[in-house]
């Protein structure tokens, strides 16, 4: 099962992309004083992916306390080109082989894609000690966030 709240979150080294630069990083790293949100996705390009990553942006989740990050089954040059595109101020991991997924008990295959395994869609927002305060995820791929939610679990970090 996915970490739940009260739960430790696992441990990963990923790619971590700014939209012109990538770097390895684990999450241990990753995580601000404060703490981290991190939003599981599919794969960067998707009609999907865009949609969601605009409204991130457009609901302000750039001006958290705490960081925003994505984690997505795409390598860094699509990764990098994605947030190029939307000018977004967000960073993503990649996760090329789904070990972070892996990790976070997230990989299902998908349908249609022949053995294609990326994660369900998940946000977990993560104190700074790296215990999960609120965690979401859902197997549709095009259900909504519950941004209220996540905004109400940062305000209490």
């Amino acid at each position: 099962m996915p970490p739940a709240v009260g739960d430790d979150v696992p441990g990963f080294e990923a790619l971590l992309c700014d939209g012109e630069t990538f770097r390895p990083r684990t999450l241990d790293d990753a995580l601000d004083d404060d703490g981290v949100v991190l939003i599981f996705d599919g794969f960067v390009f998707s009609a999907i992916a865009q949609n969601w990553w605009r409204r991130y942006d457009d609901a302000g989740w750039d001006e958290f306390p705490v960081p925003v990050y994505g984690v997505v089954r795409d390598g860094p040059y699509s990764i990098n080109e994605f947030l190029r595109q939307l000018d977004s101020p967000f960073s993503i991991f990649s996760d090329l082989n789904g070990d972070a997924a892996e990790a976070f008990d997230l990989l299902v295959e998908r349908q249609g894609m022949a053995g294609t395994k990326t994660p369900r869609r998940a946000v977990f927002v993560i104190d700074g000690d790296g215990e999960v305060q609120y965690a979401w995820d859902t197997e549709e791929w095009i259900h909504p966030v519950p941004r209220e939610e996540v905004e109400e679990a940062v305000e209490e970090l």
